[in-house]
């Protein structure tokens, strides 16, 4: 394999390179603050500026536009640098979007003090994504509340409110650990 060429070495054909700059808090202010909060309580606090977005949020371009217990609905939006090899959005963020949604709606359920995590995570995708598809909108719901294991659902649209992915999801439920 060869190691790909640096922007110093690009073609010309390539034109000018482009960029994008990510900025973001620290994330253990977030996850200390989610461990006094309910799981409702603390998606209220990112979604007013009480608390900061994880930084995955902010390098996928993700806004939280809705939230009640069980439901959640956010935004992303999508650009060419977020292409793939055959210049459509690549499906990891679109999959990424759904695994957020979907534990973000658990996550309105539960307790301070209680947290969660992806143990399974089934996609379909059902079209292509690029650029001019505007921005995504993902919505999570809650299919069955959980002690130990949680199910939800998600679901991705483009701009149009086209269906583009679809998702199952079983989520491990566990008290956060105190340090």
């Amino acid at each position: 394999m060869t190691a790909e060429p640096t922007t110093a070495t690009a073609p010309e054909s390539w034109g000018d390179p482009r960029s994008r700059t990510v900025t973001w808090h620290d994330p253990l202010i977030t996850a200390a603050g989610a461990s006094e909060r309910t799981g409702l309580a603390t998606m209220e606090a990112i979604r007013d500026g009480v608390l900061p977005p994880p930084p995955i949020a902010m390098l996928m371009q993700m806004g939280i536009t809705h939230i009640e217990e069980g439901r959640v609905e956010f935004t992303c939006e999508v650009d060419e640098s977020v292409y793939n090899p055959i210049g459509v959005v690549h499906g990891g963020l679109v999959c990424t979007m759904l695994d957020t949604v979907a534990g973000c709606a658990v996550h309105t359920t539960l307790p301070a003090g209680v947290g969660y995590t992806s143990i399974e995570l089934k996609v379909n995708y059902l079209r292509a994504v690029h650029a001019g598809s505007g921005p995504l909108t993902a919505v999570g719901r809650v299919i069955k509340p959980g002690r130990r294991v949680a199910f939800a659902e998600g679901e991705v649209l483009d701009a149009a409110g086209k269906s583009v992915a679809t998702a199952s999801s079983s989520l491990l439920v566990f008290p956060i650990p105190q340090s």
